[in-house]
């Protein structure tokens, strides 16, 4: 796990790659790679490559980064793991005997492999990666981001050149790249707490969408390419029983864990006492010798919106013999960690579990952990939100033979008696124009809602404009290629798309590497998610119920009070701490934005803040404190 940086020069520009320049750009991640630094350039060609190390694979100086093949041909800057590369090292052996400089590094197998296959050796890594590549042979820059997207590349082709990086704050650290909001951005990331790819919250800069490569050539040629798709790699298990879905689930899963211990540094398991993350810690614990270390984060106080996990996970911990750590925040924790949030994001992920997630990675990290596994993605694909399941009845509802005009009539009723920025007005719009319901798990404002609280010029520029103009290339896909095009397929790939790359995953990553810790996600093993998905609709919902398949897959390995418990989540009590002082903080922060910038309605976000659903201005108070960040110099974060 480390910080990636690079930038190539076009052909007839006056831009020239320095070590100066380079370093400047890399060094603004410290956080992501503490164990070390690299650069490599090659002024002829006007191209260089920059990398900081967090150690955890062959832990030798001769796997530090950026690496070369034996001619210096190939040239590569990464960031992940590759958990199959012993296997991948002796398919390469059996082919020819090989000069290997490194023990057992990933990042060699990378250089070898893409030597002897092309880019078609992106087809054989099973792993999370964002990976730069500079092929000096053919003259062409590669960037290629993991098929579910866990780690974020983002790049910019501004300015005479390609400049790339895992994190935007680096791009900011060239003074000359723009910093300017793109406003339709922020139109989609009041729909989806994220900014969808490929765009960013900034006017041209540009993140990777998971599953695709790039192909820059120093002429300023591009080509993007996706070169994996779920749907291509799926093999439907129609009329299996039951009980082998179940064995071929967690036969698979078990592969997954036992794939993601690969490491030469200790390694523990998030553990909140869900299903998901005790499942890890089970699973993780098998065949071990010594104990598995676990953390769980809670809350000083008793909340209603946020009750409190920590027995379950006391349980868990005990069960397997854990080595189990614990910490509790309050609101000052999360007052206290907004700045360092915000430099963290380098865009707004609104999602409050930002707060407690860092401080549970800094917890990890404290205690000698330097890699973390956790539950994220299972929701996702064994629809494990008690939404989801209202979600499908509205659907369902939806396609009853009611006229479109009759749910217009709906719509104007609803708008006379004021309901028309609920989420019900909304869901019934999307309805009667003829589109799903399930536009993600996670929304932050219906349509009407969002439009009142843009400001009044924004307002106007987004006449017309709906964020379903953000998804519809996904629908388009998944109508195309879907085996399966049930409503519940269509949820769970649009997650696959939008949330879990975009505002899960990217959450994951900012706020764990913020502390230098990696974390891995053992259920999006794109094999799993390829098995997953080749399971009907039918078989995963049963006879109802969350995570019917997968609760019934892990009956006996975990305690039956804790499968069958309510679905909570990984909650924070916003509710509350609105009440009080992070209340008053955000809207201070949100006062000076809207005296200062022409984005939101000072009214309407004011409205907001006094009204029963307060807490929802956490969406606002990311943005508004991304737009501060964006205005300030470029400096490197610390490691805290």
């Amino acid at each position: 796990m480390c910080g990636i940086v690079g930038v190539l020069g076009f052909q007839n520009s006056n831009f020239r790659v320095t070590e100066p320049y380079l370093a400047r750009l890399r060094d603004q991640m410290i956080h992501r790679g503490p164990d070390g630094a690299g650069l490599w350039i090659d002024q002829a060609v006007n191209v260089g490559l920059g990398h900081r190390r967090l150690a955890i694979v062959d832990l030798s100086p001769e796997a530090d980064q950026p690496m070369c093949n034996e001619d210096g041909s190939l040239w590569v800057s990464f960031n992940g793991e590759i958990y199959n590369h012993a296997e991948i090292r002796q398919d390469l052996n059996r082919i020819r005997r090989r000069p290997w400089k490194t023990h057992h590094s990933d990042t060699e197998v990378i250089l070898q492999a893409f030597e002897e296959w092309g880019i078609d050796c992106l087809n054989r890594f099973r792993g999370m990666f964002a990976i730069a590549i500079w092929d000096g042979r053919s003259r062409e820059m590669w960037l290629v981001r993991d098929r579910i997207g866990i780690k974020p590349l983002y790049y910019t082709l501004d300015n005479g050149r390609l400049a790339f990086a895992s994190e935007i704050k680096a791009l900011f650290a060239d003074p000359t790249q723009r910093r300017d909001i793109d406003e339709e951005s922020l139109f989609h990331y009041l729909s989806f707490l994220t900014t969808p790819a490929p765009r960013t919250l900034y006017r041209g800069i540009h993140k990777l969408p998971p599953g695709t490569w790039l192909r820059v050539r120093p002429d300023g040629s591009v080509q993007e390419h996706r070169y994996w798709d779920v749907w291509e790699h799926t093999n439907p298990l129609i009329g299996v029983p039951e009980p082998e879905l179940m064995e071929r689930l967690m036969a698979e899963l078990r592969t997954a864990v036992r794939l993601r211990k690969m490491a030469d540094v200790p390694v523990g398991v998030f553990l909140s006492g869900g299903i998901d993350s005790s499942l890890n810690a089970a699973l993780f614990s098998e065949g071990e010798s010594e104990p598995v270390r676990t953390f769980t984060v809670g809350y000083e106080g008793t909340f209603a919106s946020a009750p409190s996990e920590i027995g379950y996970a006391r349980q868990m911990a005990a069960r397997v013999g854990a080595s189990h750590h614990e910490i509790l925040l309050n609101v000052h924790d999360a007052i206290g960690f907004l700045d360092h949030m915000a430099r963290l994001q380098d865009e707004p992920i609104a999602d409050p579990v930002c707060v407690p997630l860092y401080y549970l990675s800094k917890l990890a990290r404290e205690h000698g952990c330097i890699v973390c596994q956790a539950g994220e993605g299972s929701d996702e694909l064994f629809c494990g939100y008690p939404l989801w399941l209202r979600y499908l009845q509205l659907q369902r509802a939806d396609r009853l033979p009611v006229p479109s005009t009759i749910k217009r009539l709906g719509l104007g009723a609803m708008a006379a008696c004021g309901m028309d920025s609920d989420f019900y007005y909304e869901w019934l719009r999307r309805g009667a124009t003829g589109k799903p319901v399930f536009w993600g798990a996670e929304e932050a404002f219906p349509h009407v809602q969002k439009l009142r609280l843009l400001h009044p010029d924004l307002r106007k520029q987004f006449r017309g404009l709906t964020s379903w103009d953000a998804i519809s290339p996904i629908r388009e896909r998944f109508l195309a290629t879907a085996w399966d095009k049930s409503d519940l397929h269509w949820m769970t790939y649009l997650e696959l798309n939008l949330r879990l790359p975009e505002l899960l995953l990217m959450r994951l990553d900012k706020m764990s590497m913020g502390v230098s810790l990696e974390a891995r996600v053992p259920f999006l093993d794109h094999k799993f998610v390829e098995l997953v998905l080749s399971i009907p609709t039918e078989a995963k919902l049963g006879s109802g119920g969350t995570k019917y398949l997968l609760k019934k897959a892990v009956r006996g390995m975990l305690p039956d009070d804790l499968i069958d418990r309510r679905k909570q989540g990984f909650s924070v009590p916003l509710p509350e701490w609105f009440h009080g002082a992070l209340g008053e903080t955000a809207r201070s922060e949100l006062q000076d934005l809207c005296s200062n910038t022409s984005f939101l309605d000072h009214g309407e976000v004011m409205k907001l803040l006094d009204g029963p659903a307060r807490a929802s201005a956490w969406y606002l108070l990311n943005f508004a404190l991304a737009v501060r960040h964006a205005q300030q110099g470029a400096e490197p974060v610390a490691v805290v």
